[in-house]
């Protein structure tokens, strides 16, 4: 009896523990910022459902552990009835956070009404290809830079994902963008960069023999870095080339990107 309340003590210990901890580091964009936020509001739900369950379970292993001619249970309509009306509850809030972060229009791309944000976003279109990205900047000239997307920080970030052949994936894990990438079809994610530095993405959607070599970057700088870098770009450009371009197979169609 005496290890089971320790175990007990130990468990419910290391959960309030994890309830109350605050990470440290500071969140790389909006969108891994409202992420983690839901996280932490689904874990404080969690958490108190955790220890009811196993404080039942280890209740009912003490109680009953010589119990060798049990019983069958008894209908009872009231335990029934607040079990499904908490379950409906719980459910019911889960469902209005997570739509609360999908909504927040850091999130969502605004579409039509782009015009009413406070800061004109960054556009960048992603088409994915077997093996490889061409990341373009329809909006700044329509230069292409490869596998490379430069953006500036604290500013709206709207990344237009499509593909020339199956399905892929757009996938930057630290500044939370996840998307599918679909042939003919455009998928938006839309995030604000917080924090300056360069972070990897790559394909979350298997998609061949060379899956594992589609990496691409994206590079947070300040707003005057990424204007000196569009201007070399577009200079460059203009000059009869990008070095930053990869050229997809010739054999890959690409569809036209909607604006």
């Amino acid at each position: 009896m005496r290890k089971t309340r320790l175990a007990l003590v130990s468990a419910f210990s290391v959960l309030v523990l994890a309830a109350f901890a605050d990470p440290a580091a500071a969140q790389a964009s909006a969108s891994a910022e409202l992420i983690n936020e839901l996280n932490s509001k689904l874990l404080y739900i969690a958490i108190p459902i955790t220890v009811l369950v196993e404080v039942i379970l280890l209740y009912a292993v003490v109680k009953f552990r010589k119990n060798d001619n049990p019983l069958p249970t008894k209908e009872n309509r009231r335990l029934e009835i607040t079990w499904t009306i908490a379950t409906a509850i719980i459910l019911l809030f889960v469902g209005v956070a997570s739509y609360g972060v999908l909504a927040n229009e850091n999130v969502t791309y605004p579409g039509s009404d782009a015009a009413d944000m406070q800061e004109e976003p960054v556009v960048v279109h992603a088409e994915a290809y077997q093996w490889g990205w061409e990341m373009s900047y329809p909006e700044e000239g329509n230069f292409s830079t490869g596998t490379q997307i430069v953006v500036p920080k604290d500013r709206p970030v709207v990344v237009h994902v499509t593909s020339r052949d199956v399905i892929h994936g757009f996938h930057v894990p630290e500044l939370a963008m996840k998307i599918d990438a679909f042939p003919g079809q455009i998928n938006t994610v839309k995030t604000v960069p917080y924090e300056e530095g360069e972070y990897q993405g790559y394909c979350s959607e298997f998609c061949g023999v060379s899956h594992s070599q589609m990496y691409f970057t994206v590079e947070v700088v300040s707003q005057q870095e990424y204007q000196n870098w569009v201007a070399e770009q577009q200079n460059s450009s203009s000059g009869g080339g990008n070095s930053g371009s990869v050229e997809a197979p010739a054999s890959a169609s690409a569809p036209a990107l909607a604006q």
